[in-house]
């Protein structure tokens, strides 16, 4: 299996693109402001058991439904892209493709998701896989909040999670 990488902008700054044979397997808002720092290339390349070779181009598709996406058409990023999952199991991956089921503007609770995922009471694990998602973005975890209806964190970034939340309801 081969893996590469590549840089795609967004509002946020570039992320790292990592693609396999099957699909794009990671896309990664980095916390830092440079996403090619060694640290994220090695839990990247630990993460596959395999080194990711640079290879400028490979999120040029990406880049330009992020773009649509940014400039506020409603994207499914799982119907334009391949998907390799080979970074989530079990739960967390029902879960996360439930979530990509989310229609643009719309939300679900934690809880809603688990019961849509099937193991109602699961909502605290639907927040364990919406933070190891390895697809920030393209499966949009944004979507998935408080019962309450507060947004909640994303990450270390509420304000993000604010900002796409604004983004799709147009405001």
């Amino acid at each position: 299996m081969t893996f590469r990488y590549d840089f795609a902008p967004t509002p946020f700054g570039d992320a790292l693109a990592v693609f396999s044979d099957e699909g794009i397997v990671r896309f990664d808002l980095s916390e830092s402001d440079d996403p090619s720092v060694p640290w994220l290339l090695e839990e990247v390349s630990t993460q596959l058991r395999g080194v990711p070779e640079p290879a400028p181009g490979a999120a040029d598709e990406l880049a330009h439904l992020l773009d649509d996406y940014f400039d506020g058409a409603p994207v499914r990023f799982d119907e334009h892209l391949r998907l390799d999952w080979r970074l989530v199991d079990g739960f967390a991956l029902r879960a996360l493709q439930t979530i990509c089921t989310i229609e643009w503007g719309q939300t679900l609770s934690y809880g809603e998701v688990a019961v849509l995922a099937g193991h109602p009471g699961a909502a605290r694990a639907v927040g364990t896989a919406c933070r190891i998602t390895p697809f920030s973005i393209i499966v949009p975890v944004h979507r998935v909040v408080r019962s309450d209806g507060s947004p909640g964190q994303y990450g270390a970034h509420p304000d993000r999670k604010r900002f796409l939340l604004d983004l799709e309801a147009g405001t």
